[in-house]
This record gives structure tokens, sequence and C-alpha cells, in this order.
């Protein structure tokens, strides 16, 4: 199957990757990944085999000043962000629009909700009141989980009522699944997201 970009390109995915993904040690633990990385190479893997089409959205950002010291090395030099960033992944699957932060954490009893902020979780009740799958990925107490985004709006209200400024372990454990992690996919989210929604 071929994949365009919007501007009628054909997508080819790189050799490289491809082959650094092969070689790759199937060793799950301190494997030095990051979960973006990680759910990167995920992502990559629905595409390539058709399940979904998800993607990174860009950090909007304005460049201000850039220095030219030779003519293929520009470097940016000063830029800012120009407005606030919603979620990070968007995408759709099985003909549904799909919407996620993902968020790590090294805190053992707790999930500060300072991780996140106050126009993304608007941005996600707006999902939701459009029929979109929202959801964050929280990686936690040794663990990868999926959170309906339901609960953590739930959460942040709490929060901004005066209450707790954290989502306790145990609520956590109680509103999220945990998804394991593997080879390939390293972090299958789409079979969580099947036995919740679809």
């Amino acid at each position: 199957m071929t994949y365009r970009y919007p501007n009628g390109k054909i997508y080819t995915p790189e050799k490289k990757e491809m082959a650094a993904a092969k070689k790759s040690n199937p060793i799950y633990s301190n494997r030095g990944m990051t979960l973006e990385e990680d759910l990167n190479e995920t992502n990559q893997y629905y595409l390539n085999r058709g399940i979904a089409v998800i993607h990174k959205k860009p950090t909007p950002v304005q460049i201000v000043n850039v220095d030219y010291p030779r003519r293929s090395a520009a470097v940016i030099k000063e830029a800012y962000f120009k407005q606030s960033s919603t979620t990070d992944y968007n995408g759709i699957y099985k003909g549904r629009y799909l919407d996620f932060e993902a968020k790590e954490t090294k805190n053992t009893s707790s999930f500060p909700l300072q991780n996140f902020h106050g126009h993304q979780i608007n941005h996600m009740k707006q999902i939701l009141d459009q029929d979109g799958i929202c959801f964050v990925i929280l990686s936690a107490f040794s663990g990868i989980f999926l959170m309906p985004a339901p609960y953590l709006i739930e959460y942040w209200e709490r929060k901004e009522d005066g209450g707790r400024k954290s989502i306790k372990r145990s609520e956590v454990e109680e509103h999220s699944v945990r998804i394991p992690l593997g080879y390939q996919p390293r972090i299958d989210y789409i079979k969580v997201l099947e036995s919740l929604y679809f």
C-alpha cells in the first residue's frame, strides 16, 4: 500500500530506521528510550501496516534570529512558541478521531497534575464534545497506563476546586489500563483502545 503526504509526495520509510528496528534487542527494561520515542516507533509500526494513522503534532514556533555561518549550516539562535500547544498526538483509527497526550513521572506515589496545562484540558473537553476518543498515556509506577480523558478531567477539576494537586497511584491503577510493553509495537495502545471503545 502506498501512503502519500498531503502535498502528494510518496511516503517511504528510511531503511536505517527499519534496519535498526530489526536489530533491536527485545529486552524491554532499561532500554534508554523515552516514552515519546517508544510512541513514535509504535505509531510508525501502525502506519507501516495500515492499522492506524497517528502522528506527533509539531510544536508551532516562530523563528526570530538565524545565523548562517555557511550556506549549508543555518543555526537558529532565537525562537518562540507561537501559541500554546494542545496535545502531543492525533490521528485516526477505524474511522474514529484519536487525540492524546503522553506524560512521564518518576514520582512513586502519585502523578502530579502540574504536568498538564489548562489549555490541554480544555482541548480534551472539546475533543470529547465532538465524540472523538481522547486519553492520556502515563509512564509512571514502573509501567505504562492509558487513562481515558474523562478521568483526567475529573482529577483536574478536583484540583481546580482546591483538592489534591496529583492523582494517587491507586486512582491511576483504578481508572487506567496498563499497556503491556512489547517488541513490535513497543506500546500497543491500540489493543487497549479496542477493549475500551470498539
